[in-house]
């Protein structure tokens, strides 16, 4: 009996954390610039490194390129694979001018992109230094039970004349 309490309940957890990861997400909209392939496989798609443009949804004229690592084989061309947590970003000022859409969070989870076919995903998390005047962007990776430290962080300076608006 106590064992099939334990299932029910960790069962149950990890529906509503499942729920939870996929309903409170920003689904991302990114582009795809390129890859590049690492590692040849009979089978399937080569294991490849993608970079891909991600427009900032409230702040015009800012754009991410993300770099990471996509699995190949079998797995990886049907979307089964598990990518690697390693990601890199890079965000710059696109546009003539920096324009916001409505006041911004002091951090945000801007992007997040599925790495896995459950509990893996990719964020993307703009933090505004209002100091420096400056939208600060780190990348990292969480899964369900064990999200990984591997992270990469970018800035956008914004001219003083264009102040950042604050929530």
């Amino acid at each position: 009996m106590r064992t099939k309490s334990l299932v029910l309940i960790v069962s149950l957890g990890l529906g509503l954390g499942l729920a939870a990861i996929t309903m409170g997400s920003v689904q991302a909209a990114s582009e795809q610039v390129g890859e590049v392939s690492t590692a040849f496989r009979w089978v399937g798609r080569n294991d490849r490194v993608v970079v891909e443009a991600y427009d900032d949804p409230k702040v015009q004229g800012v754009t991410c390129y993300v770099s990471r690592a996509r699995t190949g084989g079998v797995k990886g061309t049907v979307g089964l694979a598990e990518d690697r947590a390693e990601a890199s970003i890079a965000c710059r000022q696109v546009a003539a001018t920096v324009q916001f859409g409505a006041k911004l969070p002091l951090q945000e989870d801007v992007f997040t992109e599925r790495m896995s076919v459950l509990f893996k995903r990719l964020h993307i998390v703009r933090l505004v230094d209002p100091k420096r005047n400056t939208l600060v962007y780190l990348t990292y990776s969480d899964k369900l039970v064990d999200g990984s430290p591997q992270n990469s962080v970018t800035a956008v300076p914004v001219p003083a004349s264009n102040p950042i608006p604050l929530k």
